[in-house]
């Protein structure tokens, strides 16, 4: 019985929840004026197409589910765009396509693929936009495009204060450094532990984020990492007996268990500031090691990507003009690192309204009315 509710409770969030949401948006206001999106791949839509990096998603098959191929790194939608539907806001243009002149007063998307907190991060694959260059770009956003349109500096501060900020960051930091299986990956582990790497990143992802307080922003939701021992790039070069490298997942969890104390401090620090933790490990893990639970036609398949190169898929990025899957909602990963469409969807509705459930302290739509 309890199986048959949870496929019942899944099966109304994948189908049903964004219709009622995207009705219920065209009949009322806008809940935020804005959203501002910060982050790498999970939540880049496109500001990485024209950077000098092999780290692209503006081809086929990426997109195939969306409107065109546009720089996103799945097969639709990403968490942010199903949270500017909810929010009744247009999709978050990526900056990078955004007119020099132009002020776009519904938010804006600074995330780049590949890229991280730190500096160092994402150069391997060529340029990107650091999680520090993205909020520089916030604040040339902010003095350059924003005060030209509000008349007073407390019209600007109003706007700014309502807005909302999503953040997803740290994932390439682990890939692309310490966990990496070159020198530069054993160097790193033989010099720093796993819990003093990842305070090393929660400081410099606090600094970023005292940095867009300081420039207006107040509503700011975090998605924690997700597992990435489970993801078909990882699984595919390391030995492991379940369905993740759990070694790999444990590393990671450093940085997740320190999350929530530094939100903690810095809602209770800077005044008038509410962060919000997006609790997107567990969810995701889950959906690994038990897809039967989510549905009998939801995530059958769960250990390996929809397309990529590899006998099994995932042992790399999608190929230009490569044919996917047909069965897409039934994936879990898309390619080689990145969940699919349905995925995003049951992430994103997990931390907004009545199933809210994934969401600390409160929920996404909760968080714009206050």
């Amino acid at each position: 019985m309890k199986q048959n509710w949870a496929a019942i409770f899944f099966f109304f969030l994948l189908h049903f929840f964004p219709m009622m949401m995207i009705i219920s948006s065209n009949q009322q206001q806008p809940l935020a004026p804005a959203l501002y999106v910060f982050g790498d791949s999970l939540f880049d839509s496109g500001n990485n197409n024209n950077l000098l990096t092999i780290a692209k998603a503006n081809y086929l098959p990426y997109g195939f589910n969306f409107i065109k191929a546009s720089g996103r790194f799945t097969n639709g939608k990403t968490i942010p765009d199903f949270i500017a539907e909810f929010l009744g806001l247009p999709y978050a243009p990526p900056y990078r396509k955004s007119k020099p002149d132009s002020v776009v007063l519904t938010g804006l998307n600074y995330a780049s693929g590949a890229c991280g907190i730190l500096p160092e991060t994402g150069l391997k694959s060529g340029a990107c936009l650091r999680l520090s260059k993205q909020v520089k770009l916030f604040e040339e956003t902010v003095k350059w495009q924003m005060q030209t349109y509000y008349k007073t500096s407390q019209e600007l501060s109003y706007y700014l204060s309502k807005s909302l900020f999503l953040i997803t960051i740290g994932s390439n930091d682990y890939i692309s450094n310490y966990l990496d299986d070159t020198l530069i990956g054993k160097i790193i582990r033989k010099r720093i532990s796993p819990d003093q790497f990842a305070q090393l990143l929660i400081d410099r992802l606090s600094d970023q984020l005292k940095r867009l307080y300081d420039l207006g922003g107040r509503k700011m939701v975090l998605f924690e990492l997700g597992p990435i021992g489970c993801i078909p790039s990882i699984t595919r070069k390391q030995k492991h007996s379940g369905k993740c490298v759990e070694n790999t997942n444990q590393v990671i969890s450093f940085f997740n268990n320190k999350l929530p104390g530094m939100l903690r401090n810095l809602t209770s620090t800077l005044q008038g500031s509410n962060f919000v933790l997006g609790h997107a490990n567990w969810l995701s893990y889950d959906a690994v090691i038990n897809p039967s639970k989510y549905g009998r036609k939801i995530f059958l398949i769960a250990n390996r990507a929809c397309c990529g190169n590899g006998r099994y898929g995932g042992d790399l990025t999608c190929l230009p003009l490569q044919q996917p899957c047909t069965n897409r909602s039934q994936y879990i990963f898309w390619d080689s690192f990145h969940p699919t469409q349905a995925v995003n969807a049951i992430v994103a509705k997990s931390c907004y309204g009545k199933f809210a459930t994934n969401c600390y302290p409160i929920s996404i739509d909760y968080l714009a009315q206050l």
